[in-house]
């Protein structure tokens, strides 16, 4: 928005001498409630426009102050001068006893005050009313962007309606009243038509203050943008008494919400769905026909998940915490359900939990389990030299590696009937020979390697953790440090709205995040202390 040409030719009058005093604070009035700004910086900026057309206008190396009166509008210019012993910059100083001739009144002038010297009242001219104007239209927009950042900054995380105003690349202009908003192409709902002159609404989840002014984000891809919507549409969320958990989106397919309630007297799914589906129906044609699932939020997460990945009938839910893993073990008539069309459905309630999520049928598991018992018998009958009857014996009592059996007691392997005392003491010996001839030769790796001893002397680095990282160029505790956990045990990244893999470092090694952190916490605390 502009300044009138009515305000400008009252400044050019102003600097003039021309204008009524009175009529000038009533433009300030005007100007301060057409723009929504503070008064007292309209008249500031005044002041700064007169200050630098006196500069022109008497010699720019001179210190000018003006002062607007706030009651009478009346305009003092004056001359500043610093009083010194010696003076250096006439324009700007001046001896103790020149500054007694000027201020004949003020008998305690010493060393280090200033004395101010009016200036007469002149015609100011074209060019100063032009540079006045400059200077007044940079200040009041400068303070208009402010306010703007301000009354938006506060509206970050709600819903804003807004009319559009244009479209380019594919992005969407909102025109929100006192600013205009940014929908980005891929934060619009696939297969939306939208039109200038449509009104919409989008969910403000950021406002930047960059140099040119402020940018307001908009979206209504957003998961928080359909919770915001739920917050609009049922009083009983918008009081508190139900709270949104979680949310995720396919934007324009498929949504999943979790809902809670403290008081057991409310259903807090029914009170979403609404007398005959009309709240969640609304919110529908909002999203132009994207499904929401809506599901009762509990504590107990194998419950949570099989109500995540209906209408698929869930028999086992095996979760691994640390990991954030979860094998979900199902028939083979409901294994299509659970991942629904292209996915869909394993991957929201993924993104919904915060898991990742493994879907097996039950036939998959027990070839899975069968080839693990088959691979740890292996592993033992190759060690110990066993027979594969003792190696099956030991994996099904739970003896299931090589470090298993070296920290176990004779008495302990004794226990499992067919083994006798005798022959528990051997096979934890050969146990621990086994551990004693890895452990040398994994050294004699790493030197070939060239790992170096800070990397292997790591509180809680494993030899096998060592080997892995030297194959893979990360040789010195330095490189280890500016790894991220997500490095060394993977995860998962989302790259056009699809989720990616991550393969990690040492994911074999099945480490929890927590302890991932603490390995990369403690070699940061070596290296940069």
């Amino acid at each position: 928005m502009g300044f009138s040409p009515f305000f400008f030719r009252s400044v050019k009058k102003m600097l003039n001498r021309g204008l009524d005093k009175l009529e000038l604070l009533r433009i300030v009035d005007a100007v301060a409630n057409e723009k929504s700004i503070d008064k007292e910086l309209v008249i500031d900026s005044m002041e700064n426009a007169i200050q630098k057309a006196a500069l022109t206008k008497f010699g720019n190396d001179n210190n000018i102050e003006v002062s607007i009166d706030r009651e009478s509008g009346d305009i003092k210019i004056q001359k500043v001068l610093d009083i010194v012993e010696n003076v250096e910059d006439p324009y700007k100083e001046i001896n103790l006893n020149d500054a007694k001739k000027i201020d004949t009144k003020n008998n305690d002038l010493k060393i280090g005050d200033k004395i101010y010297e009016e200036l007469p009242q002149v015609d100011f001219g074209r060019i100063a009313a032009q540079s006045a104007k400059q200077v007044i239209s940079a200040r009041v927009r400068e303070a208009e962007k402010n306010r703007q950042y301000e009354d938006f900054i506060d509206k970050q995380g709600q819903i804003l309606s807004g009319i559009i105003k244009r479209l380019e690349y594919g992005n969407v202009i909102i025109d929100l009243g006192k600013a205009e908003g940014v929908i980005k192409k891929d934060e619009l709902i696939p297969r939306e038509i939208l039109k200038n002159g449509d009104r919409v609404k989008a969910y403000c989840y950021e406002v930047k203050k960059e140099l040119k002014g402020h940018q307001i984000f908009l979206s209504r891809a957003h998961p928080q943008f359909l919770a915001r919507l739920f917050f609009q549409e049922v009083p009983e969320i918008y009081e508190g008494t139900i709270e949104i958990k979680a949310v995720a989106r396919d934007p324009g397919s498929r949504a999943k919400i979790c809902v809670y309630s403290q008081d057991a007297s409310i259903d807090p799914v029914g009170a979403c769905v609404g007398m005959r589906g009309s709240r969640v129906q609304t919110i529908v044609n909002e999203l132009h026909g994207e499904k929401i699932d809506i599901i009762k939020w509990t504590e107990d997460l194998p419950t949570l998940i099989s109500e995540s990945l209906s209408p698929a009938e869930i028999q086992k839910v095996l979760i691994d915490q640390d990991n954030k893993r979860i094998d979900i073990i199902l028939t083979e008539e409901n294994l299509s359900k659970a991942i629904g069309r292209r996915g869909q459905n394993v991957r929201l309630a993924s993104k919904l939990t915060n898991y990742e999520i493994d879907i097996l049928t039950d036939q998959e598991d027990s070839e899975r389990r069968q080839a693990e018992f088959k691979d740890k018998t292996e592993t033992l009958i190759k060690n110990l030299e066993v027979d594969e009857t003792l190696g099956q014996l030991l994996v099904s009592e739970g003896f299931t590696s090589i470090e298993d059996i070296a920290q176990s007691t004779p008495e302990d392997i004794s226990k499992i009937e067919a083994i006798d005392e005798e022959t528990a003491k051997e096979l934890i010996n050969r146990s621990k020979e086994t551990l004693i001839k890895e452990k040398e030769e994994v050294a004699q790796k790493l030197k070939e390697l060239g790992v170096e001893d800070s990397l292997i002397d790591l509180k809680g680095m494993t030899q096998g953790m060592l080997v892995i990282l030297g194959q893979k160029n990360i040789k010195k505790l330095n490189d280890f440090a500016d790894l991220s956990s997500d490095e060394l045990i993977g995860g998962f990244d989302e790259v056009k709205g699809k989720k990616i893999r991550i393969e990690g470092y040492l994911e074999e090694f099945s480490l929890s995040r927590k302890e991932a952190d603490q390995l990369i916490m403690s070699a940061r605390e070596i290296v940069y202390k």
